[in-house]
């Protein structure tokens, strides 16, 4: 699993495995998931992050 955050955007997208992209869902107005053909997850999106997780601080997502 990867994390990746945009500050500008305040969005936080999670990579959960690699394969063919084929379509994002929207499953929310702030989170949209990745999915392949068969409808396995890849990635998740959510945007707003700050808002949208409670205690949401991205420092600690890059110090474990």
């Amino acid at each position: 699993m990867k994390y990746k955050y945009d500050a500008k955007t305040d969005a936080l997208y999670i990579t959960l495995r690699t394969g063919a992209y084929d379509k994002s869902k929207k499953i929310t107005e702030s989170m949209l998931v990745d999915v392949t053909k068969d409808g396995k997850i890849l990635a998740i999106e959510i945007l707003d992050a700050s808002k949208n997780i409670e205690q949401f601080d991205p420092k600690r997502l890059f110090t474990a």
